[in-house]
C-alpha cells in the first residue's frame, strides 16, 4: 500500500486519536498535526505535535510528539514520525522528543533514526495533594524518552 503525508486539522487529529489510540485520550492542544493517507485518500494515521509536557524540556527549541495513532497500517507510524521531524526542522526547532511505554519496542522510531534518550521509572501519576487529577490508566508505567535532533 502506498501512503502519503497529508495535512489534518486539530479537530480531525483529535477525532482519529479518540477512535484509534490504545491508551491515551486526545490532546488538548498542539503546534501542528499531520496525517498519513492511503491511495484512496482514507486517513490511516495521525501525529499530533506540541510543546513538551515536561516543563524542564520546554526550552523553545524542542517539540514533543504527544500522540501518534494509526489504524494498524504498515509503516504509517514511521512515516508520521519522520514527517513530524521534517516539519519541526523546517520551522527552526532543533529537537523532537516522544515517549514509549514499557513493552513497546520503539521499532517505528528506530526505523527513522530516533534514539533512546532516557529510561524513566514508573511515576505515580499527575495527582498531587493540591492538584487533583483523574487516573487515566497509564500511571505507574515505566517509559522511554526518544529524541531526534540536529547534529
Amino acid at each position: 500500500m502506498s501512503l502519503r503525508i497529508v495535512p489534518v486539522s486539530f479537530r480531525q487529529a483529535r477525532e482519529f486519536v479518540s477512535a484509534w489510540h490504545r491508551h491515551h485520550r486526545p490532546p488538548v492542544g498542539h503546534k501542528y498535526s499531520i496525517g498519513a493517507a492511503a491511495e484512496d485518500g482514507a486517513l490511516v494515521g495521525v501525529a499530533v505535535i506540541g510543546r513538551p509536557v515536561a516543563r524542564m524540556l520546554d526550552d523553545g527549541a524542542t517539540l514533543e510528539v504527544v500522540r501518534v495513532a494509526t489504524d494498524g497500517t504498515f509503516n504509517a507510524p514511521s512515516m508520521l514520525y519522520a514527517a513530524a521531524w521534517r516539519a519541526a526542522r523546517a520551522m527552526g526547532y532543533r529537537r523532537l522528543i516522544t515517549y514509549t511505554q514499557q513493552g513497546e519496542s520503539g521499532a517505528s522510531l528506530r526505523a527513522v533514526g530516533w534514539r533512546p534518550a532516557a529510561a524513566l521509572p514508573p511515576r505515580r501519576g499527575w495527582q498531587r495533594t493540591n492538584r487533583h487529577r483523574a487516573d487515566r490508566g497509564v500511571d505507574n508505567t515505566a517509559r522511554t524518552r526518544w529524541e531526534v535532533q540536529n547534529p
